[in-house]
């Protein structure tokens, strides 16, 4: 059985590094629909413990239907409502200590939600949370269908960094993860005997097409030999699946004092081609191996209060 560290010393709280934020009366998490004068925060969000984070809003509802299965937490009306039903922007569910947000698809929809994200964690006193995000990628020299835990997120120039432009001027930040937690997360992937399960370097990139060197964009002034050259390089420096949310994901949670992990299936091996061709029933089935991952972690970590919950 996985295991997933050690016991906690002390409570370790999310930080928003704002300092603005202290002065204001209020604030008003637009894209959640969710604020402090118009929510209970603590209430409706201080017991989480585990947010698991994902790009599409149907898949992030159907992990927390499939969580609360696993844990024995079925809502009582069997529902399980969008808590940012109002808005078209992302969406929220939640059953005991786990939240389930979807974030859309690349690194500015992801720095939106994770902006909002981190103050509602801070704003309800949230101590000793987990993030991890669930994907689909590309693979480099696997088999579709594995399961990459993210051991470090680079960008296109294989660095372990994320760069974007504040004041006009360029801000780099570091892309660290959480290094005992992937390995608790690999630990579980042993568990699944029917799937292969890895650790490897995750890279990011701000473009589906050119960005990830595909040739069948509408664009494209490379050769397949140039190609070539660029995805053998990156495995070369350990790169295992190309997605594009990692990186500001990590550098948000570093910031933040959050323990974060990325989890990402793959669905095509990039080496041998670039479009996504399996059927709709097997990319379903290769979707739900994060899933998996998540859910066994869930149950057999001894740091989680998932216990209290399961014995009340």
């Amino acid at each position: 059985m996985c295991s997933a560290g050690t016991e906690k010393n002390e409570e370790r709280y999310v930080h928003a590094t704002n300092p603005h934020l202290e002065y204001m009366k209020e604030d008003f998490l637009y894209h959640f629909n969710l604020g402090t004068a118009t929510h209970d925060l603590p209430a409706m969000f201080g017991d989480v413990k585990f947010v698991c984070v994902g790009g599409s809003p149907w898949r992030m509802k159907e992990f927390i239907k499939y969580i609360a299965g696993e844990l024995g937490l079925v809502s009582p009306d069997g529902e399980y409502p969008n808590l940012c039903e109002e808005t078209d922007r992302y969406a929220m569910y939640k059953i005991g200590p786990v939240l389930s947000v979807s974030h859309g698809i690349g690194v500015p929809s992801m720095s939106v939600m994770m902006h909002e994200l981190i103050k509602l964690l801070q704003y309800a006193q949230c101590s000793d949370i987990i993030v991890v995000r669930l994907g689909t990628s590309g693979g480099i020299g696997l088999k579709p269908g594995t399961v990459v835990v993210t051991k470090q997120a680079v960008d296109t120039m294989f660095r372990p960094q994320f760069e974007q432009r504040i004041l006009g001027k360029p801000v780099v930040r570091g892309t660290e993860l959480d290094a005992d937690l992937a390995d608790e997360l690999l630990e579980c992937g042993k568990e699944h005997s029917e799937f292969e399960t890895i650790i490897g370097n995750t890279m990011c990139t701000m473009d589906f097409y050119e960005g990830q060197a595909r040739l069948d964009g509408a664009f494209c002034s490379y050769t397949e030999e140039d190609k070539q050259k660029y995805l053998d390089s990156a495995y070369t420096t350990g790169v295992r699946n190309i997605e594009m949310e990692s990186t500001v994901f990590a550098a948000m949670c570093k910031l933040s004092n959050i323990r974060a992990a990325v989890l990402c299936v793959t669905v095509l091996d990039r080496l041998k081609g670039d479009q996504v061709t399996i059927p709709r029933d097997v990319f379903k089935r290769f979707e739900q191996r994060p899933q998996n991952l998540m859910g066994l972690h869930l149950q057999t970590s001894p740091s989680s209060d998932i216990g209290v919950f399961l014995s009340l």
